[in-house]
């Protein structure tokens, strides 16, 4: 029987390079994400027509929209082969002073409740099975401190630790997990996010496709993290590795302050 993945998030960006990659290797899919896009990401990835695609618009910032995205799931009769975690969002501005608490809420919700809420659905099935693929989108800003990006580098620090540690209690049980750990990626991300003035906004970015590729070829090989993108993203994720925190946050500045574009 052929096999099947879900992907949140996969009306563009990475997501829907995710839901490529899974339907160029046989997948049939159900992807999710909250706007109407959605609908055509799943049109066009039906065209080869070997592909079964289902799409489920769902606010995944509410507990209503993942419980949706699961009842679609349970609604399938499928047993799900593998999950891409993958939806979230960001906002850019100083936390105290310029961003409003509901978008930082709204970052929390998407990027961390959904992800465990999810999850906490969906990896049970697997591990009754004994078999499942995990991929979390995690980002390299879970390495560092956001200064500019508070909330959403404090988020995804809580991917990380959390697709490591679940990694590590389903050891045995012939579920996989692998966290995908993206730089700055060419994605509505940084509009969404209103840092389209700063340095990393407004620089030259990775390939979606390059780093979804990159991602779903390290969930195959059953890989604990993979940092995807360029050669230059690689190296930053590596000097992350050991420079201090206290640095890491000055240049993390010089990144994402308002206005740095310019500068």
């Amino acid at each position: 029987m052929t096999e099947f993945a879900v992907i949140t998030g996969a009306s563009s960006g990475i997501g829907y390079e995710l839901a490529r990659q899974f339907a160029e290797h046989g997948y049939d899919l159900l992807l999710a994400a909250e706007d109407d896009a959605i609908e055509q990401a799943a049109a066009d990835l039906r065209r080869d027509g070997r592909t079964q695609v289902t799409a489920v618009r769902a606010d995944l910032a509410t507990y209503e929209g993942v419980e949706r995205v699961y009842a679609a799931i349970r609604e399938s009769g499928r047993d799900v082969d593998a999950i891409a975690l993958n939806a979230g969002r960001g906002i850019g501005g100083d936390f105290t002073r310029d961003t409003d608490l509901a978008d930082e809420l709204n970052v929390i919700d998407v990027n961390v409740t959904s992800t465990v809420h999810l999850a906490k659905r969906v990896l049970p099935d697997m591990v009754a099975r004994g078999a499942g693929q995990v991929l979390f989108t995690s980002s390299i800003a879970s390495t560092m401190p956001g200064t500019f990006q508070a909330v959403y580098n404090a988020s995804k620090s809580f991917v990380q630790s959390f697709a490591e540690a679940v990694r590590a209690e389903l050891k045995g049980t012939g579920v996989s997990v692998t966290a995908l750990m993206p730089g700055p990626t060419d994605t509505n991300f940084f509009h969404r996010a209103d840092m389209d003035d700063t340095r990393v906004g407004a620089g030259k970015k990775d390939d979606p496709a390059v780093v979804a590729r990159q991602g779903f070829e390290a969930l195959m090989k059953d890989k604990e993290k993979v940092v995807a993108g360029s050669v230059k993203t690689k190296a930053q994720g590596a000097m992350s590795n050991v420079l201090p925190d206290r640095a890491k946050a000055e240049l993390h500045r010089r990144m994402a302050e308002p206005g740095s574009a310019e500068k």
